[in-house]
This record gives structure tokens, sequence and C-alpha cells, in this order.
């Protein structure tokens, strides 16, 4: 299969891209790729870090009031659709996927108006701009949530899961041993952490509640963020530290490390959720409150109706409420096993599989 994927901004975007690739060169080894990302995003540096080969384009997105940034951002659009049509023309790729992110609004609009299969992957439960104005142009929608259905019209859409899924699956490592972090092997252990920069909030009131976690009889280990280590370690300075708390800037090897989760505390973005939910992990949400539409609060909501996990609202957010909701699931056994149980009916542990059924759906049914 001959592959041009478009998605790019954020690592909500790009992560899952590159979980489908890696799935579609295992099934088919001669699978060519073309990635075409945004010239400011993060994929620059993904991207070719994962061996692919990058086009980068230049776009942004449209201001929400009435500013004269507007009409460049129409220009950029124009001018990066005139460039997708020539790569689409120099690469010739059988189907066009889009992971969101303004730069796959051009290459898909420009893939569609040529006649390219097109397919459109949502990871969210609220549809991002990009994709809603896409989703009359594409062949196919594949989906990561149940709520993102009504939202794409009459479009064809599919519930696929988060091709991240599968390969966190894939990737366990069975012997992982938390000895490497100075805890122990056999205890139950809380993961915390706010992404790669860290979230001050979720910070300040692990600072609050660590005196507790000294007394407790699981373990804990934090990630403060790269950038905010620093900071934190000067809150805690002059506070004990039990053996059972250990404190890091930066998780490193997620994918080992996750499986012996016992419970997860987290942001509720769209790869930590489809993480979470193919392993099987409880996981108390703290969802961002600074995303577009606020759709992480959205994206923990439909988990915490399962059953799947339980959710803390930033302003809700100190060093008490988390006590009382990591201790409910800690020291209750019986809790956390229906609380994974329930997450394992939610995760999609075949998702690139079944993102790729939907690419070649695509291909057959467009020449049909």
């Amino acid at each position: 299969m001959r592959l041009m994927v478009s998605g790019g901004g954020t690592g909500g975007h790009i992560y899952p891209a590159l979980a489908l690739i890696e799935r579609l060169k295992q099934v088919e080894p001669d699978t060519e790729v073309l990635y075409v990302g945004a010239a400011r995003g993060l994929e620059t540096k993904i991207v070719p870090k994962a061996g692919l080969k990058l086009e980068t384009m230049r776009v942004q997105g449209f201001r929400r009031s009435l500013s004269l940034e507007n009409f460049k951002t129409v220009y950029l659009f124009l001018k990066a659709v005139s460039q997708a049509k020539k790569l689409i023309k120099d690469f010739r790729p059988d189907v066009v996927l889009g992971t969101g992110g303004y730069v796959s609004g051009a290459v898909l609009y420009a893939a569609a108006k040529m006649g390219i299969p097109t397919v459109i992957h949502e990871q969210n439960s609220v549809v991002g701009v990009t994709n809603k104005f896409l989703a009359r142009y594409v062949d196919e929608v594949a989906i990561a949530f149940e709520a993102a259905k009504g939202q794409f019209g009459k479009a064809s859409v599919t519930m696929t899961g988060n091709p991240r899924a599968q390969q966190v699956v894939q990737r366990t490592n069975s012997t992982y041993s938390w000895k490497k972090d100075g805890l122990k092997d056999g205890v139950a252990t809380m993961m915390i952490f706010g992404g790669s920069q860290g979230a001050p909030k979720i910070n300040q009131a692990v600072v609050e509640a660590i005196p507790t976690f000294n007394q407790q009889p699981y373990q804990v280990i934090f990630a403060t963020g790269q950038n905010r280590y620093n900071d934190v370690m000067e809150l805690l300075k002059g506070q004990s530290i039990g053996e059972n708390v250990k404190v890091v800037p930066y998780i490193n090897d997620m994918p080992d490390k996750l499986p012996h989760v016992d419970v997860l505390v987290s942001r509720a973005g769209a790869t930590t959720i489809a993480e979470v939910t193919a392993l099987g992990i409880p996981t108390i949400l703290i969802p961002s409150p600074y995303v577009t539409a606020n759709h992480q609060v959205k994206n923990a909501e439909a988990l915490v109706k399962k059953g799947a996990a339980l959710m803390i609202l930033e302003d809700q957010l100190d060093g008490r409420s988390l006590i009382s909701q990591a201790n409910h699931l800690m020291n209750d056994t019986v809790a956390r096993q229906k609380m994974a149980d329930n997450a394992k009916q939610v995760g999609h542990p075949d998702a690139s599989d079944q993102l790729i059924a939907v690419l070649k759906k695509a291909i057959s049914d467009h020449y049909k």
C-alpha cells in the first residue's frame, strides 16, 4: 500500500498515525509512506526519528474573533492545497489518511478533489474543527469514542479505537522490575504524571499529598515534567519523602512500565485513554481545562460513565481530593479489579487492524 498520512500540531495527532504505520508495515512490509506535516509542528521532530519521510507546509488556524490574520489563514490554506496536490501527484498514494490538525485539512481536501480515496481518524469524543470540515469530502471516518459518531452528519463512520491501543498492547513487557526506579516489586503501585511538560495544579496537589502518601502501604512514582522538577523539589525542601515515593522529572520506557501500574493519575488526552483502556488500568483522570472545546472533560466522562475511571476536575483538585480518590482505589483491590475489567471492555486492542480495514474499504469502495 502507498499511504500518505497527514496530522500534526500535537502528539495526539502524530502518535496514532505512527502506531498505524508501524502495524501496517508489519502486515504489509512493502508499504510506502509519506508523512505531510506542519512546518512548525511537533512532527518535525517526531516523524523523522521514526524513520519516515516528511514533507512540511505552512498553515495556521482561524482566529475566533474578526482579525486580518484570517485572510492570511485562507491564503496559507490555498497555498497548502496547491502544495499538497503536487505531493499527491508525485507520490501517487492509494489512500490518504488524516489524523487531525490544520495541515491535514489542506492535504485531505486536495486528495478528495483529485479523486484519491480519503479517510480521517478522530481521536477525541469532541470532533475537531478540521475533521468537521473534512467530513463532507472524505470517503470514510474512523473514531475512537462513540460520542463522536453523531457529530459527523451523514458521513460513513466506523468505530476503530485509537491505534496507540494496539501498539501499547504489542509492546507489553511482562518482565519489568520496579527496582530500576528504586521501588519494590510486588507492591501496589500508583503512577502520577501530567504529561511531558507536567501540570502545575497536579504537581501542587501531589506536593500536598506526599506526607500522606509516605504512610500508605502502596508506592507512588510521580513525574513532575522535565521543566518543573526543580520547582517541585524546592517546594518539597525540608519535607521528608518516604521510600515508597519516587519523584522524577519524566517517566522513561512508559510502554514497559504501564502494564505494571495498578492505578494511573493523569490528564485525559486521547492517547492516554487509548493506552489505559487497552491495558485495563484503573485511572483517576484530571482533564486539562486548557484544550479546545473542553474535549478532555468529555473524554473522561465517557470512561466515568462506563465505570472505567474516576475524574477530578482541576478546580476541585488539591491534596485532599487526590488522597481521597487514590486511597479509594489503592486500598481496595476489588474496586481496582472492577474498574480494570470495565476499562478493558471500553478498550480497542486491535485498533490499528480496524483502521487498516477502513483504509482498504475506502480504496475498494472508491473505485467501485
